[in-house]
């Protein structure tokens, strides 16, 4: 394991980070699409209201913490029957109708602990540290922040003396490092914030960043998919988990399943979220991915007006007039990426996929992709996660790579490494089995 998570603490990744400001479960979800827009990991943390009354403790400020809102959620929402009856009813619905509730995705620490503890939380289910703002934070590198005799020391104590005051590795302890809090200020650490100072560091994590996701063993067979002919609206049903993500595939004639594209929050993150909530309420899940103009002739599309803000220049994150529109891909942000591209060819779903993608086109690595490219493809794309293929094609899918995949695979000792010996094709054997 590297010093580098020993020697860090949670503070020195807080210099630069914004305060964080509540988002109430008395929201509406109106107000929910425009916070999401600006949010990291493409959802938000959702608050009860504080008591007005009394000073609040980290315990209780851990019970007013609801869950995690992301895009999926909202989208999935506004796809149902009766929401899209009332569009407009719908989006002034509070949030804490949609919000799934999980007090387990958001923990509070101090700013002075150990980033190797931090990082085990993640590991274990975390997507959020709230961590104390403050005005000074002495411990910002390695030579402030030292071990002696097995104890994590403050800064301002002496290694030759004693204190009753010194860290420990316990995250739960109360506020005692070297700091000048500002009360009721806090601001919040994503994976993705983890996830950029690791890939900062990967001088001192070598050998791993050049090592295969393979033979670190980061990557996830059990994923959520849904097949391309299937209705959209199923992968509603579905709980993904983490990654919030659903591929969707179409079988192969040996049994394999090949990924055309992916109906995830990190898709839906600043799309036109009542135009996707038609589509994912009307299209089967391969027109949802692909684009519905893919095969639709000029009259078909025309059958596909709906009230919504498809395309509208008045629009903001997806709210706006609600004036009949002709439903197409780019409504939800897929853009086709062929030269001459055109609706009036009228090409058939499985002729067209080769030729249009776009935004709409899953993010893929192979087998034998080192994890520093895949920590940058992630970054370099503001996604969750990245979907694995073979090595000897581009879209039979074999797994998934998500934030703790990642997160488990730099903690993990050497010995732990997937034997060299062991083949690829024995992993994609165990993987169809």
């Amino acid at each position: 394991m590297a010093s580098v998570f020993i020697y860090h603490v949670v503070g020195d990744l807080t210099v630069g980070k914004p305060e964080m400001t509540e988002f109430y479960e008395t929201e509406t979800v109106e107000a929910a699409i425009r916070a999401i827009g600006e949010s990291t990991e493409c959802g938000i943390p959702v608050w009860r209201r504080k008591p007005l009354l009394g000073i609040e403790n980290s315990e209780m400020r851990q019970q007013r913490f609801v869950g995690i809102l992301n895009s999926l959620d909202i989208v999935s929402f506004l796809a149902k029957s009766e929401c899209l009856e009332d569009q407009e009813k719908a989006m002034k619905t509070p949030v804490s109708e949609v919000v799934v509730p999980n007090g387990s995705l958001l923990r509070q620490v101090d700013p002075g602990t150990r980033l190797i503890d931090a990082l085990d939380m993640m590991k274990q289910g975390v997507r959020r540290l709230l961590v104390h703002k403050s005005v000074v934070w002495k411990g910002m590198s390695k030579r402030f922040s030292i071990i002696y005799n097995g104890k994590w020391l403050k800064n301002n104590e002496n290694p030759n003396g004693s204190s009753s005051n010194s860290l420990t590795t316990n995250p739960n302890r109360p506020s005692t490092s070297s700091t000048t809090a500002v009360r009721d200020k806090f601001c919040c650490l994503s994976r993705e914030d983890i996830l950029r100072f690791i890939i900062g560091c990967l001088g001192a994590l070598a050998p791993l960043p050049l090592s295969s996701i393979y033979s670190l063993g980061a990557i996830n067979p059990n994923f959520s998919s849904i097949e391309a002919s299937v209705p959209a609206i199923e992968a509603t049903h579905i709980l993904p988990g983490d990654p919030s993500a659903i591929a969707v595939v179409e079988p192969a004639l040996d049994g394999q399943h090949k990924i055309i594209g992916e109906i995830s929050a990190s898709k839906l993150w600043k799309c036109d979220y009542l135009a996707a909530a038609w589509a994912l309420a009307n299209l089967s899940a391969g027109q949802f991915v692909m684009g519905v103009e893919d095969n639709m002739t000029p009259r078909s599309l025309a059958e596909y007006a709906v009230n919504s803000t498809a395309g509208d220049n008045n629009t903001v994150d997806g709210v706006g007039s609600t004036r009949p529109r002709k439903f197409s891909s780019r409504s939800i942000g897929f853009t086709p990426s062929s030269p001459g591209f055109s609706v009036n060819r009228g090409l058939s779903f499985g002729a067209s996929r080769s030729m249009y993608r776009g935004r709409s086109a899953p993010l893929t690595c192979k087998l034998t992709s080192s994890l520093a490219a895949v920590m940058a493809q992630m970054l370099s794309h503001r996604a969750s996660h990245v979907w694995v293929t073979e090595e000897e094609s581009d879209d039979v899918l074999v797994g998934v790579v998500g934030y703790a995949d990642i997160l488990v695979a730099v903690t993990k000792q050497p010995a732990a490494m997937i034997p060299t010996n062991r083949s690829l094709e024995a992993f994609t054997t165990d993987i169809q089995s």
